[in-house]
């Protein structure tokens, strides 16, 4: 997705796009590159370059975004009152864009190493809920260290959080529901940046201690301590009995130091949310650039959101490493297909209204600026949501669209750092894991800045490239997997964006 052209009025992504995007709001009688504007268009939206007949397929990016629901004359802006979803045969071409390996690259952040050999960013203490029964006695627990200003005496722990949800009972027991918040919950367990954890239940819930044990392969120790509220005596004990478990973490969980670790162990989760027209231009193709240096590296990503690459699927299978790879992905598209049928829904119900009011208008013009994030790499596995990633390079992991739940995925699934584009501005962080967000464009960054860590509109503005910015979102990432504080954990972002992704009946 290399930029074309950029003029003071238009960018240009591709000599065959029928669209370009508005750099700056355009109103009537404007001269745009010798196209004469009719109406007004805002900033990052599409103006129409050429005529477009009714009914036929639109381009950007040289490739199909909808189809015009009626004529369009040059000039015009092209949004959801004239573009439209349609079917339209996507060329797989699976393998056909595979690259050779390159000599791997090495350099160094400053990590903390486990005693099992995980590499870890992040030192935390975590509090998880078996269910949502025991979600106050959690966060009780938590609120308890933090009012008391504990951690001033250990100042190698970066905190004390409480990860609750509303699920863990009403479900079957043995549904998909179950299995992926038993995943998800494991994964969280037996996350390098806990340097230790306290799993909290009730006792009567649908997902039972021994249960969510057994199904994670977790045993009980040093680092790892469970019990139920109704076996301590209820509410208060619980309360008391959890503050003195995690009192007993806080000497071992201290005992650390950073040591130069190589690049490899890093694993970034990619998300995109709060996108616009610019995402596709800035943000998402400068990630795509950083992670194509990560695995590089050695290192991987973990691009997702299942929804939001709907329409561009096409693009990743050509880059599948083995067929089988390809057919995961595809399995995982039909899987999506069926599940919004019989939710009565369908895929173009994202983009959501602040996508389309920042110039987005249909889920395959979103999907193709955020496929963008994960570089040009091969695709070397596919997973299912909070399943553990054990290949490297880069992979893909099946997520809902929506981030808090995409993100709790990626973290269960190993992501140490998440890097999080946005164009209309985002309030979110992660815990454990710390979350970089990078601006799409400069006017959000001056709204925002105290949110947002990196501004790539300098793109759009014509101050960087691509390849430069990317360079200085890889550095941010060895900055941050090394200590360094972003702006969403400076916020104290990260408890209650812990979202696992609920499936089947609640009963």
């Amino acid at each position: 997705m290399k930029q074309e052209k950029t003029t003071n009025s238009l960018i240009v992504l591709h000599p065959e796009d029928d669209v370009a995007i508005c750099r700056a709001q355009m109103i009537s009688g404007n001269n745009a590159d010798g196209i004469s504007v009719k109406g007004l268009i805002p900033a990052g939206h599409k103006l129409a370059r050429r005529a477009i007949a009714a009914g036929q397929a639109v381009r950007r990016y040289n490739q199909i975004i909808g189809f015009a629901s009626k004529a369009i004359q040059a000039g015009e802006h092209v949004h959801t009152h004239n573009l439209e979803m349609g079917d339209f045969d996507r060329d797989y071409a699976v393998g056909a864009d595979v690259k050779a390996e390159i000599p791997r690259q090495h350099a160094e952040f400053m990590g903390i190493r486990r005693r099992n050999g995980q590499i870890a960013t992040r030192n935390y203490i975590g509090i998880l809920s078996s269910v949502n029964c025991s979600t106050t006695v959690a966060r009780a627990i938590a609120d308890y260290f933090k009012m008391n200003n504990f951690l001033a005496e250990f100042s190698n722990i970066d905190g004390i959080v409480a990860l609750t949800h509303s699920a863990g009972c009403g479900m079957d027991d043995h549904g998909a529901g179950m299995q992926i918040l038993q995943r998800t919950l494991t994964g969280y367990a037996l996350h390098a940046n806990f340097s230790a954890v306290l799993l909290i239940g009730l006792g009567c819930e649908a997902n039972q201690m021994g249960l969510l044990l057994q199904a994670g392969g977790l045993h009980e120790g040093e680092n790892l301590k469970t019990f139920n509220i109704q076996d301590v005596g209820g509410t208060g004990k619980a309360v008391e009995r959890g503050i003195a478990l995690v009192k007993e973490f806080l000497p071992n969980a201290n005992a650390i130091i950073r040591e130069p670790c190589d690049v490899s162990n890093i694993v970034v989760g990619l998300q995109c949310g709060g996108s616009d027209g610019y995402s596709g231009i800035s943000a998402n193709p400068a990630l795509g650039h950083a992670v194509d240096l990560l695995v590089a590296h050695g290192g991987t990503a973990i691009l997702s959101e299942t929804p939001e690459i709907y329409g561009a699927e096409h693009l990743l299978t050509r880059r599948a490493a083995k067929p089988s790879v390809a057919e995961k992905l595809l399995e995982r598209i039909h899987w999506w297909e069926e599940y919004v049928r019989i939710n009565h829904g369908e895929m173009n119900n994202n983009p959501a209204p602040g996508n389309k009011a920042g110039g987005l208008t249909t889920i395959l013009e979103k999907s193709l600026g955020a496929v963008a994030k994960g570089g040009t790499s091969n695709l070397n596995a596919v997973y299912e949501y909070a399943q553990q990633v054990s290949e490297r390079g880069l992979v893909y992991m099946d997520t809902p669209g929506y981030d808090p739940v995409s993100a709790t995925g990626q973290v269960a699934g190993g992501a140490n750092v998440i890097c999080f584009t946005t164009g209309r501005g985002s309030a979110y962080g992660c815990a454990p894991s710390p979350s970089l967000k990078l601006a799409t464009n400069s006017d959000l960054w001056r709204r925002q800045e105290a949110d947002i860590d990196i501004n790539c509109g300098e793109i759009v503005d014509g101050n960087a490239t691509i390849e430069e910015m990317g360079e200085r979102i890889f550095q941010s990432i060895l900055a941050t997997a090394s200590g360094r504080k972003t702006k969403s954990e400076l916020h104290g972002y990260g408890q209650n964006e812990f979202v696992p992704w609920q499936l089947g009946a609640v009963m």
